[in-house]
This record gives C-alpha cells, structure tokens and sequence, in this order.
C-alpha cells in the first residue's frame, strides 16, 4: 500500500489552493465550506502542519501548502492526460516523446504539425528536459530525444540526428565594417551555453586561435544563449540548427563563416526500445524525425 493520504482530501485541498477560497472550493466540489474546513484539518493532522493562513473570509497558502499545491497541479495534470488518453478512440495511438527543451522549442516544436498532418491517429505528448532518459526504467516514454550523448543500455537503438554545425553567432548590430572576426571575439563577451557538447575552449583550440581570458555569461539552455545573442549581449556558441530561425530572420549571423573551418558535430541523438520501433506509431515517428533530419528513411 502507498503511503498516501485520501485522494480526496488531496483534491479538496488542490481546489481550495487554487482558488484561494474554502468557499469557491466547496461550490466546485458541490460540498459545504464547513465539509471542506473539516478536510483540510484533516489533511494537516495527517501532514503534522498547517497548509493554510486563514484570514477573515480569506484563505492563503503556507510556504508547505503552496509546495503540495504546485506538485499536485502537475501530478493531476498528468493524471487527467492519461485518463483522457484512455478515452481515445480505438484507432488511435499515444506517442509519449522527451525531448532536449531548446530542440522541442526551437526545431522539433514548429515541425510536430507535419507529423501530425501525416499521422492524424497518433497523439504526441510531448515532454522536456534536460537530463537524459533511462528509456529502460522510464516505462512511460517511447522515444528520447537528447541534448549531447545519450544513455547507451541494453535493448535501445540510438541514433545521432546527423552531424551540426556548432558557430559563434553573433547579432548584425554588434559587426562593424572595418573589425575581423577575431577582433570581434576578443572585444565582446562570448556566452557559454553549458550543456553543448563543445565550448568555447574547443572551439578555440580547433581553430587553433588563442581565448581571450576573462568573465562569460553562461545559461543551462541553448534557447537562452541564443536569445542572449541576439539581444547583442555577445557571441554565442551552439548548433546553427537551434538558430536555424534566428539566421533566417537576420537577428543572428555565423560570425566568420567564409573565413573559418566548419565545426560540425553530432549534438542530439535519438533512442527507442528495440521491442517497439516496429510499433506503428513509433516506427512513423522514427522515419518522420530521419527524414526531418535529412537522414534518410533508415532505421535506427
């Protein structure tokens, strides 16, 4: 047995959480406020804390309540997905995918409605993060999408999404007419993005220049750097296929890219269990993230 309180005191205090009210909580619930009163007080005694301030016809959410509120807002969030996923028709498939944040924002995000132009029957849910899945514990998820080199286990295919180009980019505000490239680089800040698989160092020492010694702005998110550099914070280091929207705007631009030697690599790898890459959806799901790779229609 979990060691849980009632799932109804749990939903009677997200009601009254969100709500701000025991009264609005007990309209929503179809029960009296004094029922509702009586079920927090419960729930406290079951916590050994108080997860409400109550004021005079008002109610607020302790430090401890509003750290209960904001997971049960996910945790019921997720529940009533799956609970609707179960209400699918017969026909339709669910397709759980995790993916690198700034991939599902910048490149996988604007293309999902191709797949599901060709795929009307599977409905992708779609979850992000930075860390690698463990495709072998988390049950729940059919295909990973990472940002740098994946978990290799026992019984996953991995692919990488084709090689990426990775560039110092720059915003066209910051270039000047008579500058070079390198003195671009040694007069304003280089932006770290901390999970690329290359940094600035390697970069550097691939170009076989010598790195400037000081400060940088550094973010966990490709998304964030990028945005860094085209607010003409500096110059960012990361993939040109994250930028992709950025370069074809004009915000961003490849600082040197008629001078320097491409730094290609590959960045964002694909996995899926052996036992369900001949499951239809995931098998279209597969061959639609090759193809948008330009990889072709070869299996993983």
């Amino acid at each position: 047995m979990r060691n849980l309180p009632p799932l109804a005191r749990l939903r009677t205090f997200e009601a009254a959480a969100r709500l701000q009210s025991f009264a609005l909580a007990a309209q929503e619930l179809h029960l009296t406020p004094s029922a509702i009163s009586h079920q927090i007080r419960d729930l406290e005694k079951y916590f050994g804390r108080a997860l409400f301030e109550r004021h005079h016809r008002q109610v607020q959410t302790t430090r401890e309540g509003q750290r209960l509120f904001e997971s049960l807002d996910r945790l019921f969030g997720a529940l009533e997905a799956s609970c609707a996923e179960v209400q699918l028709p017969t026909q339709d498939q669910v397709l759980a995918v995790h993916c690198a944040p700034s991939l599902a924002l910048k490149w996988l995000g604007p293309r999902l409605p191709s797949f599901m132009a060709l795929n009307p029957t599977v409905n992708i849910r779609l979850t992000t993060g930075a860390e690698p899945l463990d495709l072998g514990a988390q049950r729940e998820i059919d295909v990973t999408i990472s940002y740098g080199p994946p978990r290799h286990s026992a019984g996953l295919d991995v692919c990488a999404l084709g090689d990426e180009h990775i560039a110092p980019l720059v915003a066209p505000l910051l270039l000047q007419r008579d500058e070079s490239p390198e003195q671009l680089l040694a007069r304003w800040p280089l932006i770290d993005s901390q999970l690329s698989p290359v940094g600035w160092p390697q970069w550097f020492a691939f170009h076989d220049l010598l790195m400037p010694v000081r400060p940088r702005p550094s973010f966990d998110r490709a998304a964030m750097a990028i945005a860094a550099a085209v607010d003409g914070m500096g110059v960012a280091l990361e993939s040109t296929r994250l930028a992709a929207r950025e370069i074809e705007r004009g915000e961003l631009v490849v600082l040197g890219a008629d001078g320097w030697p491409a730094l290609v690599r590959p960045v964002h790898f694909m996995s899926v269990r052996q036992t369900d890459r001949a499951r239809g959806a995931t098998l279209a799901f597969v061959q639609w993230m090759q193809a948008q790779a330009g990889l072709g229609d070869s299996a993983p």
